[in-house]
């Protein structure tokens, strides 16, 4: 996939000049938050809590032994039949799946809803070996018809509306102009029918992975998801190597905790087991099963300890719904896969962080993803870190410019005495009359307070300092008046 996240200052100015995106943001990020919260009202907190602590418990543990786990998930998957191929990085996984389609004469290729494909940019592969992948997923499918990106990790195509995704239907599939939604998922379910049934190969990818049974499990509410795995010849399921869990007992908390943190459901319509390819006793399946499981670059998140804990993560997007940032600017502006807070850890660790360097800025480190997380992801304490290893410069890392070296050095000589800083104080509540309406500066044309206010208001000084108001205080209250006991004495 190509890599945009040097562009996200400038794609954040884009996409907060966009009335239409922002409505459609407004509406559809406020309804998964709403549904999250109603969905875990429903459990009392301390059941909540106790699920988010084992989910925490049962995540930390599996990555502390991720070698014993994925040596065990492979020789199940095995065992049940199934191949396990490891790749390292993402060109060695898409060809892996190129080399399995080339070699089985593989002509079409359905897709369940798979990130780990969105790394590899697999569609673009497929298509290049004159092989067509279709997108099953109703989100996903319609992003793939207006040659776009996700813009969410659980809703793809948030941010388009329903007028756009009626002209996009009429322009590709050659549809009415429909008016309902409906009508367009009847329009989009009768154009997928015959790709299923003509498919050789399915694509899919892995929500969770049980090491002690070699199953994998996946979650959806479309049922394209069931349709990959059992029509098509060849099931292929893409995976990273963090999503094993150790016993399927496990996944009685995972179904917990993902539904209702994702989209607000006590469970997701459909949960499908896969352990290997078809039996004799079954009546469908694919003739043959592969597990994919990739590393691209999640073993250095591995290795740091500081930013292991980002592997635990169960991909429910939470954490996108409720931060501030990912509000404004979407799934786009971050230019990579994964977006929001958890992509700001993530995304600089696979890509570089010289290559997003601007991500793990991109959080009021408000702690509103860490209170949401499932698995209690301590999100802003990773996004400190990272900024720190920024901070302290090195190659390809942020430099500094002169003019914070200078900012830098102003404050401190400022603050160095109650005078000088008394003194400054007293120039800039001069120099903010001419920009300050309500207490507040909508516009300060000179760098680097434009920036600020270019998007948001800047707090105004105080017509008084804390010291000043402090001392006028002290001055006017009244003496107090000494208790009986003490005016007797007197």
């Amino acid at each position: 996939m190509e890599v945009k996240t040097q562009r996200f200052r400038r794609a954040s100015a884009q996409a907060l000049a966009d009335d239409s995106l922002q409505s459609a943001m407004g509406r559809a990020i406020g309804h998964f938050d709403q549904a999250r919260q109603a969905a875990i009202e429903e459990l009392t907190p301390e059941l909540w809590e106790r699920y988010r602590q084992r989910g925490q418990e049962i995540k930390s543990h599996t990555i502390e032994n991720l070698d014993y786990y994925l040596g065990l998930l492979a020789w199940r998957v095995e065992g049940n039949g199934g191949t396990v191929h490891f790749a390292t990085d993402t060109r060695e996984a898409t060809d892996i799946v190129l080399d399995l389609a080339r070699t089985r004469g593989v002509k079409s290729v359905v897709k369940s809803k798979s990130m780990l494909s969105e790394e590899m940019d697999l569609n673009s592969a497929l298509e290049s070996q004159d092989i067509e992948p279709v997108e099953t997923d109703l989100g996903e499918y319609i992003i793939q018809l207006a040659g776009e990106t996700p813009f969410h990790i659980i809703a793809p195509a948030m941010h388009k509306s329903k007028e756009e995704v009626s002209e996009l239907f009429f322009d590709k599939l050659r549809t009415p102009r429909l008016t309902e939604i409906e009508e367009m998922a009847a329009a989009a379910r009768q154009a997928l029918r015959q790709k299923f049934l003509d498919a050789d190969m399915g694509v899919t990818g892995v929500n969770f992975a049980v090491a002690e049974t070699g199953t994998i499990v996946i979650v959806t509410n479309e049922g394209n998801g069931r349709m990959c795995t059992s029509l098509p010849r060849i099931h292929v399921a893409l995976m990273g190597m963090e999503k094993v869990v150790p016993a399927l007992e496990d996944m009685a908390v995972m179904l917990r905790l993902l539904p209702r943190a994702a989209t607000g459901q006590r469970i997701t319509s459909y949960v499908t087991f896969v352990s290997g390819p078809r039996r004799r006793s079954d009546e469908d399946g694919p003739d043959e099963f592969h597990l994919v499981i990739m590393d691209n670059n999640r073993s250095k998140l591995l290795a740091d300890p500081e930013l292991r804990e980002a592997l635990n993560c169960i991909r429910c997007g939470a954490c996108l719904n409720t931060c501030p940032v990912y509000q404004k600017v979407g799934g786009h502006a971050y230019g990579y896969v994964y977006p929001g807070p958890i992509g700001a850890v993530i995304t600089p660790v696979m890509v570089g962080l010289p290559k997003a360097k601007d991500l793990p800025f991109a959080s009021s480190l408000c702690g509103a993803c860490r209170e949401v997380c499932p698995i209690k992801i301590n999100i802003p304490r990773m996004l400190l870190k990272l900024r720190g290893d920024l901070a302290e410069g090195g190659r390809g890392q942020r430099k500094v410019s002169w003019w914070e070296r200078a900012l830098v050095r102003a404050w401190a000589i400022t603050v160095r005495s109650e005078r000088s800083l008394a003194w400054t104080r007293g120039i800039a509540s001069l120099l903010q009359r001419p920009f300050v309406s309500g207490g507040r500066m909508r516009r300060i044309p000179f760098p680097p307070f434009s920036r600020w206010t270019r998007n948001r208001d800047f707090p105004g000084l105080a017509p008084r300092s804390f010291h000043q108001q402090w001392e006028k205080e002290l001055k006017d209250r009244p003496s107090p008046t000494p208790p009986p006991s003490v005016r007797k004495r007197e």
